[in-house]
């Protein structure tokens, strides 16, 4: 234990009776309950929140010291991942202070957490009708309402602050898929801003959407560059995004857009190595028109070698 805590702990048990002295002596409940919520703050600051909870308890029964009190005991439980927990207190804050911002941003944080989505975007409309300069709760916003899949007023949101979205790449991204879920050509010129301004580190996700958009709109050539940046940031796989997946797609493009780019081939038997077994899309590769009747042999010896491997677990031919 650190020195200051030992301190802290051993003179714990006088400054509580010294504030119960002077409570009695002076106006007794109040001043009671705001020495509770001071020993519950002071066991926060320690991160002892089981004993910081037991004392900003007693102090919420306290009209004085029942907002503060909450507050603090919703964020105990957020902390904890009590989400439901979270949420009662700060509604219970909002119950008595609706206009409360930070409760209210609070109570969404929770709410999100939860999953429940429409009671968050509920919050954060109030909260913008409050402080509407806020881009920081809006970007916050924005989010909420592309995860409800409301992807024009997700963007319509994000517009609204125009300067966030020239100094914040998370703004960008966020604009470029809301604009990719609507189709819309927008997209492209977002994801390219989103590029520009993410000097940090990479985001194979962000450059497989970026690559996306550019072959919906047939620029393929600047849609390989991307495939091929996507899987060079790919440090891993992660659960939505395998080097697999991203070295077929960029095979995919190069045998159909460029059927006569031995590439394409080379990429395909690499993606296989690599792990990628979806049978059913190589197959809709070989049938697309597109393909060369040359690289459709080369994809069927590809399949058929796929298809023909041994499953784990199956004896040998010299076992059977």
């Amino acid at each position: 234990m650190k020195k200051p805590e030992r301190i802290f702990l051993f003179l714990l048990p006088l400054l509580f009776t010294a504030c119960l002295f002077f409570s009695s002596c002076s106006s007794g409940g109040a001043v009671k309950a705001e020495e509770y919520y001071s020993l519950g703050m002071a066991y926060y600051d320690m991160g002892k929140f089981d004993e910081a909870e037991k004392w900003l308890n007693r102090a919420s029964a306290a009209k004085r010291t029942m907002t503060a009190s909450e507050y603090q005991l919703g964020r105990i439980a957020y902390e904890a991942g009590r989400y439901a927990d979270a949420v009662r207190h700060f509604e219970r804050v909002l119950s008595k202070d609706p206009e409360n911002i930070m409760a209210l941003k609070a109570a969404a944080y929770a709410r999100i957490k939860n999953g429940d989505l429409a009671k968050a975007e509920a919050l954060y409309d109030r909260v913008l009708a409050l402080v509407p300069e806020s881009a920081d709760d809006g970007f916050n916003y924005a989010l909420v309402l592309y995860g409800l899949k409301k992807y024009d007023r997700c963007e319509d949101t994000l517009n609204r602050y125009p300067q966030a979205l020239e100094e914040t790449p998370a703004s960008l991204l966020l604009l470029a898929r809301a604009q990719k879920a609507r189709n819309r050509v927008e997209a492209i010129d977002s994801y390219a801003k989103w590029l520009a301004a993410n000097t940090g580190t990479a985001n194979p996700q962000g450059l497989y959407e970026y690559a996306q958009v550019l072959e919906s709109a047939d620029h393929y050539a600047r849609a390989l560059e991307q495939y091929k940046a996507a899987i060079t940031a790919l440090a891993s796989d992660t659960e939505n995004l395998k080097k697999s997946q991203l070295l077929f797609e960029r095979a995919r493009l190069l045998l159909t857009a460029d059927p006569e780019n031995s590439e394409g081939i080379t990429e395909l038997k690499t993606a296989v190595t690599e792990g990628f077994s979806a049978s059913a899309e190589i197959e809709d590769l070989m049938r697309d028109d597109r393909v060369s009747q040359e690289n459709r042999d080369e994809i069927r010896k590809i399949l058929d070698e796929l298809l023909n491997k041994k499953e784990p677990g199956l004896p040998s031919n010299e076992e059977e």
